[in-house]
């Protein structure tokens, strides 16, 4: 109720915050780039991942879909005609592979249903529509269905994870009764105001250029991927942003925020901390 007030009462007041977020993205951006999200070949793998990366590692996905991949079955038409039995067989390293199986199924015959199979059709409906509908379904949450809008349809939604939160409560912007609607709505605020960055339609930094001090003072570059078909896939430049923020932020959540013994003085946020200022 606190960040609700802030939002809808005091305009005000959640300008600083705002401009923090703000800030936050083009430190970010300036030290490590861009992170190429969503790592995957086609739409599709992208929104399997969506479902298999609930509650594991990420290197436990990268093992079921490479299972997938491996069967042939890493499309719309093989999760449909594959049995559900032989999809939880190949999914089970991501764990709660009986619940992830039957939801991928769900999710097909979803589409199937609505829009006759094509992702194209789906992603066409406006956002908070199509945001409804994925919500509606078993097993999406909030944070999978805005992963699935912003990484596999390119809407302007942005994500609120586990880092996110952190991030943001260690910093004071938000309090710990935010709700994820109202610190997504936040983070689109602010982000929705910035520019990109010059480098953001730039030629990926050399290895040298990545090299020396800034490399040793910043530490590890986020968590960038390889670029790919889905990373690499025409967006406007507000997509293009919210992506590339979510992506900086697990950077910063997995190498410095961490949820015991945080890595402050390494951090490129550091200077932000309300006990820095």
């Amino acid at each position: 109720m606190q960040l609700r007030i802030v939002l809808f009462l005091s305009p005000a007041m959640a300008e600083p915050k705002q401009e923090a977020i703000r800030a936050y993205y083009h430190t970010l951006f300036s030290a490590w780039g861009r992170q190429h999200w969503w790592p995957a070949q086609s739409r599709f793998e992208m929104i399997v991942g969506a479902y298999l990366t609930q509650n594991t590692a990420w290197t436990n996905v990268e093992k079921a879909l490479s299972n997938l991949r491996g069967a042939q079955l890493l499309t719309i038409d093989g999760i449909r005609r594959t049995t559900q039995r032989r999809l939880e067989q190949l999914i089970r390293p991501s764990g709660y592979f009986r619940q992830k199986a039957q939801r991928l199924k769900t999710f097909v015959n979803f589409l199937d249903e609505r829009y006759s199979g094509s992702l194209a059709r789906m992603f066409a409906r406006p956002t908070p529509e199509l945001r409804d509908e994925l919500l509606a379904l078993n097993g999406v949450g909030p944070e999978t269905a805005d992963s699935i809008l912003l990484y596999a349809g390119n809407h302007a939604v942005f994500v609120v994870d586990a880092y996110t939160r952190r991030i943001l409560e260690r910093h004071e912007i938000v309090s710990r009764a935010a709700s994820y609607e109202e610190v997504r709505e936040l983070c689109e605020q602010a982000l929705t105001e910035s520019d990109a960055p010059k480098s953001s339609v730039q030629q990926p930094r050399s290895n040298a250029q990545t090299a020396g001090v800034r490399a040793t003072a910043m530490g590890p570059k986020g968590t960038g991927h390889r670029p790919s078909p889905v990373s690499r896939a025409k967006r406007t430049e507000l997509v293009q942003i919210f992506n590339d923020m979510h992506g900086l932020i697990v950077g910063v959540g997995k190498h410095y925020c961490l949820k015991s013994q945080p890595r402050c003085e390494l951090c490129p946020l550091q200077k932000f901390l309300p006990q820095a200022k």
